[in-house]
């Protein structure tokens, strides 16, 4: 049975991000407006509570100003890449748990995870290759990008929902359409031979995150 399911609404809040795996306590930054229900935002159609700080935010797309980086230019001109519509740094979870820390592209065609210390380009994701994206119900700064044909990536990242709009967008000029499911238990696939379990959970001070193989291992 598919536990992953489509909710009415779920919060969102300026969080730190994580630095542990497992066990993390992220606790949202409280910037005394309270939170106010954003109508008819993509892609939650007015369903997605959020700060009212964030609703009227700047943003920039490019927050690494991508076209002054040689190496980066060099990987998106390989693919045929020119337009840039995101670009910041995430923190992305790897098959064994570990967080690596990763500039994260999203151009017109193509996801790109390049390592910012070695310059290596570690992973090219077709848009047309995810199948969706996940996020948990709770105020946390976790996205998981399903990607059927491959293997599934989960990362972390303070502009969650910028992400999440960009690439509805961005698919959508390509005549498709990303489901957005959310669940506070879900299930990924970091290679085809390991399948995680993410649990949130509301506690006092935060949310708990836990990162497990499968059956609890």
């Amino acid at each position: 049975m598919d536990r992953h399911k489509t909710l009415s609404r779920i919060r969102v809040h300026a969080s730190k991000t994580p630095d542990e795996v497992a066990d993390a306590r992220l606790k949202p930054v409280d910037d005394g407006n309270g939170v106010q229900m954003a109508r008819d935002l993509e892609p939650f159609m007015g369903a997605k509570l959020r700060r009212s700080s964030s609703v009227g935010r700047d943003r920039r797309g490019d927050y690494l100003n991508v076209r002054s980086s040689p190496y980066l230019v060099k990987f998106l001109s390989k693919q045929g890449d020119k337009e840039v519509l995101f670009a910041d740094r995430v923190l992305k979870f790897t098959e064994s748990g570990k967080m690596k820390r990763r500039i994260f592209i999203i151009t017109r065609y193509a996801i790109y995870f390049v390592d910012p210390e070695t310059e290596s380009l570690k992973r090219r994701i077709a848009l047309d290759g995810v199948g969706k994206l996940i996020l948990s119900e709770l105020n946390d700064n976790f996205i998981a990008l399903i990607v059927p044909r491959e293997y599934d990536c989960l990362m972390a990242t303070t502009r969650k929902t910028e992400i999440v709009d960009v690439l509805v967008e961005a698919i959508k000029r390509n005549e498709c359409e990303l489901p957005i499911t959310f669940s506070n238990r879900f299930e990924y696939n970091p290679s085809s031979l390991v399948v995680k379990e993410v649990h949130f959970e509301e506690v006092e001070g935060g949310i708990r995150t836990r990162v497990l193989r499968k059956g609890g291992q």
